[in-house]
């Protein structure tokens, strides 16, 4: 739970300082989509707008906490007990719970 509200409060101030600046310099009724102007209201073109920036921003929120992992984990895992590590490892001679 606690992700998600990581990823979702800032992806949502990002998405309405996306809408405000992109429909500051762009109007919604001038926009066209594959050659056909929109046939929707300011209201619903803002409201798509603003889910589209949302989306966009939470995604990139999203895949910075995915990739996002601890240099212990990554430095200390290992998948071989200690006996299976190849010889030279400095830890295959270890016999802690750390080295697990």
């Amino acid at each position: 739970m606690q992700r998600a509200i990581w990823v979702m409060w800032p992806s949502f101030i990002i998405g309405g300082i996306a809408e405000a600046v992109f429909f500051t310099l762009f109007d919604p009724m001038d926009m066209h989509l594959f050659g056909e102007p929109l046939e929707m209201g300011r209201t619903a073109i803002y409201t798509l707008g603003f889910f589209a920036f949302w989306a966009v921003a939470a995604a990139s929120s999203a895949l910075t906490c995915f990739l996002q992992k601890p240099a212990a984990d990554i430095n200390n895992f290992c998948p071989l007990k200690p006996p299976d590590r190849p010889p030279g490892c400095p830890r295959r001679d270890c016999s802690q719970d750390c080295c697990e």
